[in-house]
């Protein structure tokens, strides 16, 4: 995978999938989640399930999809606690840290940008050592809209002044990744295996990666950068 750094002032980076296994994710809310919610209907377990897999799937790619605060009411779960009772599962993808260290001596501009909700992330951040190597954080609830819209972007925008053909932009949602291809970031990059536990997913429409070693190497700027501690 070649990337000329020399071409690039800013690295946004999605946290679930991307920095983050989403391995946590994909069990939480496709297993835990569920079978907890499902013990509040005894005898209607399946019921209860299926209606919470509907739920899910009506309401994707929308930001309250992402929010954990509405769906502890939707479903009269703590969504915050019952995910740190299964947050010994949330750890950093492989070359993660080296990878972020790299960018910083490189002196790129270190973004997260993130539909995760502002609780979701401070509970990652503080089972993980991503957070003091973010040069900013940015969540999608902050402008009432998700990444997959460019009502997220042009408010984004508005606010961080970024230039979008001087920005790399990594993410492991094929829907994401187009909503930043529209609103014109030139440097667009796949996550192509973003669960540790699951096989990799090909990524057609744009350039993909498996793990952050795979563009440590590439051409200028962070291959002097790649071993330091």
């Amino acid at each position: 995978m070649g990337i000329n750094w020399d071409e690039i002032d800013n690295v946004m980076l999605d946290m679930d999938g991307t920095l983050l296994d989403l391995h946590f994710d994909n069990f939480f809310w496709l297993t835990y989640l569920p079978e907890h919610y499902a013990k509040k209907f005894p005898g209607q377990e399946e019921k209860a399930r299926h209606w919470m897999s509907q739920q899910l799937k009506y309401r994707h790619g929308s930001l309250e999809w992402y929010c954990t605060d509405f769906w502890t009411k939707e479903l009269d779960i703590e969504i915050i606690a019952l995910k740190q009772e299964v947050s010994h599962l949330i750890n950093e993808r492989p070359h993660v840290m080296r990878f972020l260290k790299a960018l910083a001596v490189a002196k790129k501009n270190r973004m997260l940008v993130t539909n995760a909700h502002p609780k979701s992330v401070e509970l990652k951040f503080s089972k993980t050592q991503i957070s003091p190597l973010l040069d900013s954080v940015i969540t999608s609830h902050d402008y009432g809209h998700p990444k997959e819209s460019q009502k997220f972007w042009h408010k984004f925008a508005r606010d961080y002044q970024f230039d979008p053909k001087k920005t790399l932009f990594i993410d492991d949602s094929t829907s994401v990744l187009r909503a930043a291809r529209e609103f014109g970031i030139k440097y667009i990059l796949c996550i192509d295996s973003p669960d540790s536990m699951l096989q990799t997913k090909p990524c057609k429409e744009f350039p993909s990666i498996s793990h952050f070693n795979e563009i440590l190497n590439a051409t200028g700027g962070l291959s002097n950068a790649q071993n330091t501690n």
